[in-house]
């Protein structure tokens, strides 16, 4: 009897890595150092086969951690009690997800509502890398997604500027006697940051619209010379756009559907050939006229403007990606496997969980995601925070 009893109240329980499905996505959801620590604490971990190899990892490096090579997702969503994933469940997965079983992953719901009511139908314990918020007031799991998306969204938008990707044929850094780009940037957070430092080492002329004044400030202080700030308001992004070459949508709102600050009118203020990358698209995008893209077809024009809107924009650079958001995102696993399956104490415990926390049994549970959809939430986890 004793026996029993400790087993039904040892936390150990079943973690599942199942290998990405959205296309060109090749990020994995945990590396093999955290399979060892995990399975050193009593855990089963299941890892489905080559989900680490698009990220430059061996099923045999996990092997050796201690984790178990599964042939099929089903195998782990069938078994698992913690799904870990990098995207958002696709049409498949969201069909395989269970009641009660948590899933770890970016969920994005705001963008998306067959998303949001799939995921909520299934009845699962969806956490969101997005929405989880630390004491400081970050998004600590969005980060280091940031900062790659950021940095790469220079890297592509000096890209399609070239005339045989349809843009304008401008070099960012112009040459002597030949003035560089212009690049405008939408929002001074961590993707806005990383996009300008990029773009003012290629040598553009950089601005950066944010709302917010002591964002502006401080970069103020850190930028480069060739980097202005600008408070954003709607006839100031109209002023900047007629001689951007390249405009950065990096604007965010916690877990909610991302606003509009370009609009369709305004595109034809800007010059044709011009750029715009909307890294917002993750959260339905910033311009009016975004939609998402892939790493296949990447673009679109629109009033002459040329779109990149591809929403899943690290996962091209796995290893780098991978490395960078298990970094991040291990304690927080660590945590969740060893709330051995007690979401609501944990939630109760850590207030960076609780805000994460996205669907709990079929109940959406986040108030910024509900009001995207005029949709009912209950506030059992989040109330202090969202309210």
């Amino acid at each position: 009897g004793a026996d029993a009893v400790n087993d039904f109240l040892s936390p150990i329980m079943i973690i599942g890595v199942p290998k990405e499905v959205k296309e060109h996505e090749y990020r994995v959801a945990l590396l093999p150092f955290g399979v060892d620590e995990l399975v050193k604490l009593g855990h089963t971990v299941l890892v489905q086969r080559d989900a680490g190899v698009g990220s430059g990892i061996a099923d045999e490096e996990y092997s050796r951690a201690g984790g178990t090579i599964v042939d099929d997702a089903a195998e782990i969503f069938s078994s698992a009690d913690l799904v870990l994933k990098v995207k958002e469940p696709q049409p498949n997965e969201i069909k395989q997800l269970r009641h009660g079983q948590m899933l770890f992953t970016y969920l994005h719901l705001a963008a998306e509502r067959p998303l949001t009511d799939g995921v909520a139908a299934s009845g699962c314990r969806a956490i969101a890398y997005e929405t989880l918020v630390d004491r400081q007031g970050r998004l600590p799991l969005l980060m280091p997604m940031s900062e790659v998306a950021g940095r790469m969204s220079i890297q592509e938008g000096a890209k399609y500027l070239e005339r045989s990707q349809g843009g304008r044929g401008v070099l960012l850094s112009g040459v002597p006697g030949v003035a560089p780009a212009k690049v405008v940037v939408l929002g001074g957070g961590m993707v806005g940051t990383g996009a300008a430092k990029i773009a003012a080492g290629f040598g553009a002329n950089v601005v950066i619209l944010d709302s917010n004044l002591d964002r502006l400030r401080y970069l103020a202080e850190v930028m480069p010379a060739n980097v202005r700030t600008v408070f954003s308001n709607r006839h100031e992004i109209r002023r900047q756009l007629p001689n951007a070459d390249l405009v950065i949508g990096a604007v965010l709102i916690p877990g909610a559907k991302a606003p509009r600050l370009v609009l369709r009118e305004d595109l034809k203020l800007m010059q044709p050939g011009a750029v715009i990358v909307d890294v917002a698209i993750d959260q339905g995008g910033c311009t009016e006229t975004s939609r998402a893209t892939t790493h296949t077809q990447p673009t679109f024009v629109e009033e002459g403007v040329l779109h990149y809107c591809v929403g899943n924009m690290p996962g091209v650079v796995g290893r780098t990606s991978t490395f960078a958001l298990c970094n991040a995102t291990y304690p927080w696993v660590l945590q969740l496997a060893s709330c051995g399956g007690d979401l609501v104490g944990l939630a109760h415990r850590s207030e960076p969980i609780a805000h994460a926390i996205n669907t709990y049994d079929g109940e959406l549970v986040c108030r910024a995601v509900a009001d995207s959809f005029g949709l009912a939430w209950s506030d059992r986890f989040a109330k202090d925070y969202w309210s």
